[in-house]
């Protein structure tokens, strides 16, 4: 499948650092953001209305449904699931033949380029 248009940016935010995904309309379609103190990382996912999980992670390795709950942003609504900071998921996504996706039922799919901001996000909630 043909990426996603867009591009990563890396951000320092009140939560933590953060790999944000925005596509041409500068929207946020996917964010990486660090909870250093729990040793958590969220992954954020724009969709509409209120539906519940799983979010799915497919990388050139692995596919993995993740438990995900919608959330208030101040973007709006989010699907959200989190994975301890050293999970092997996101070394996958972090390391996949240029891309991973990101899947939720009713939405379209995110093929997601595996820019430097996914891997300096995760390294820098490993601390």
């Amino acid at each position: 499948m043909a990426l996603t248009p867009g591009r990563w940016r890396y951000e320092r935010r009140a939560g933590g650092p953060a790999a944000v995904f925005v596509t041409p309309r500068s929207a946020e379609a996917f964010v990486m953001v660090c909870d250093a103190p729990r040793g958590r990382l969220a992954l954020l996912r724009a969709a509409g209305g209120e539906r519940r999980g799983p979010m799915t992670i497919r990388t050139e390795t692995q596919a993995r449904a993740l438990p995900a709950a919608v959330q208030a942003e101040d973007t709006g609504p989010v699907l959200a699931a989190d994975l301890a900071a050293r999970d092997p998921l996101l070394d996958a996504m972090a390391l996949s033949k240029g891309r991973f996706a990101v899947e939720v039922e009713g939405e379209a799919s995110l093929y997601l380029p595996s820019w430097a901001e996914v891997s300096r996000v995760i390294e820098d909630c490993r601390g």
